[in-house]
């Protein structure tokens, strides 16, 4: 079937990319700055959208732009993978874009221009990466997001911000630098290309599997944004951002970015069928299994909401990994939709943390007893998007967490689906306490001062709850997504 020749996944980008010129033009009208974050990211996903029916009747959309090396095309490719990851990311900007601006507002942050200017440079970045045609330019893409997002870290620009800042630069860059750099070259040296390809790009290599093998662990540890440990540490560094920014890096772009880019070399770079033959499989699912469990432990010993949140996303985002490397298609699937229900859900409470923050000035779980009385819409979202986190119907969790435990039973890997229903529990163990504690326990008398809702910052969050809901109940668009993938 030939691809449609488009130029919308270039506009798509190009949308974000003169959003944040926009905002850096508009520095000194700050309310006509603070328009242009929701109306770009409105006109982004309108074109993300426009080109779903071509994906999802089994096209793609294509767009070549440059040669940069024989074999080696600047280039861009709608597939199905990369419409899920586009499909989030550019719908939950335009919550994000509007919680924003709430948010700095209420706070009265400093630097806002250059706030918003990076925030729309990062959603160009993630479409870039979900648009590439090889990994060429998805390298490019992912290397962009890195630099973009940097200010984002450090925003404070206080001791805290700048340690986070350097840990999250160093881990990245050095990271793509060292291993990822390693495999590019080795990959192009044995195919003589960099483009991705339906089965595997090195599917019909005869490199030895010693060269394979050092080839896929160079990706996977290269492409630390997935946080699969030992790469993970720069997650949890990263809290000391604004919320807005824990909710981009952790729910939308940065963290979706990674574990993409592993299931990209999956798919179609190694190829399911060498990925089984080498047993690369079966050893990347110990890994991720290892983080699930590992990053649930460490989550359940954190009092600061952010760290707690921080330590579930490296968690689940190997659920991800997990679903991809067990290669059953059923785990495939679900390892592919969890993309979105992790960031429909994670985003939601990422923006009650900043809600809760933004409101009372607390980070702690200790300090919020009473706090769902004073703030009914937070915590009730707050509530919804952890029942979708531990996989409770009718929940987005619980579908993905239900095709990935079946995928399990169906490779016949016993232990994987006992790894899921023990990182479940651990799940309701670090989640449902905060709910318990908002809603049933008696509020410290020296905390009652003024507490309520605020309107820019409450309206996401309930939505974002709400599309976590209507994903679990209507999963056919990403499940069709999916089903393309492993076509």
């Amino acid at each position: 079937m030939d691809p449609v020749v488009s130029i919308r996944p270039l506009l798509a980008i190009a949308v974000a990319g003169l959003a944040a010129l926009a905002v850096l033009l508009l520095h000194n009208r700050e309310r006509l700055r603070d328009l242009v974050s929701p109306l770009a990211a409105i006109v982004m996903f309108a074109i993300v959208v426009s080109m779903a029916p071509t994906v999802l009747a089994g096209e793609t959309v294509e767009l070549r732009l440059f040669e940069v090396l024989p074999g080696i095309d600047f280039a861009f490719r709608v597939d199905a993978l990369g419409m899920v990851f586009a499909t989030v990311s550019s719908l939950l900007w335009i919550v994000a874009a509007i919680y924003s601006v709430g948010y700095m507002r209420h706070l009265n942050e400093h630097a806002q221009t250059r706030f918003f200017a990076c925030f729309a440079s990062s959603l160009a970045a993630a479409a870039g990466g979900a648009f590439a045609a090889n990994l060429f330019t998805l390298v490019i893409f992912y290397e962009v997001l890195s630099l973009v997002t940097y200010p984002l870290v450090y925003h404070h620009e206080d001791e805290e911000g700048w340690r986070g800042g350097r840990k999250y630069l160093v881990y990245l860059m050095g990271a793509s630098k060292s291993a990822l750099l390693a495999a590019l070259a080795l990959t192009y040296h044995i195919a003589g290309s960099l483009d991705f390809v339906a089965g595997g790009l090195l599917a019909a290599s005869d490199a030895s599997a010693a060269l394979l093998t050092v080839v896929y662990f160079c990706y996977l540890f290269g492409f630390a944004k997935a946080a699969v440990m030992p790469m993970h540490a720069w997650l949890p560094a990263a809290m000391v951002a604004p919320t807005p920014v824990s909710a981009l890096l952790h729910a939308v772009a940065v963290v979706k970015m990674g574990v993409f880019c592993v299931l990209r070399v999956v798919f179609h770079v190694f190829g399911t069928g060498l990925v089984g033959g080498l047993s690369l499989g079966i050893a990347t699912a110990y890994l991720a299994s290892f983080t699930i469990l590992m990053a649930s432990v460490y989550a359940l010993t954190r009092d600061d909401l952010k760290a707690r949140l921080a330590y579930s996303t490296v968690s689940q985002l190997s659920y991800i990994v997990l679903g991809a490397v067990l290669l059953s298609p059923v785990a495939m699937v679900g390892g592919i939709i969890h993309i979105a229900a992790h960031a429909f859900s994670k985003i939601t409470l990422f923006f009650c943390a900043g809600s809760i923050y933004c409101a009372s000035g607390k980070r702690n779980i200790s300090d919020m007893a009473g706090i769902g009385r004073r703030l009914p819409w937070t915590m009730g979202a707050f509530f919804i998007a952890s029942l979708s986190m531990i996989g409770i119907p009718p929940t987005a969790g619980f579908v993905s967490k239900w095709y990935l435990a079946e995928g399990a039973a169906a490779a016949g890997e016993t232990a994987f689906l006992v790894v899921l229903l023990v990182s479940s529990v651990l799940n309701a163990a670090y989640f449902l306490p905060v709910s318990y504690a908002a809603f049933f326990q008696v509020e410290k008398q020296e905390s009652r001062t003024t507490v309520r809702e605020i309107p820019l910052v409450t309206i996401p969050l309930v939505t974002t709850a709400i599309l976590s809901v209507l994903m679990g109940i209507f999963p056919g668009y990403f499940l069709t997504l999916a089903d393309g993938v492993i076509r």
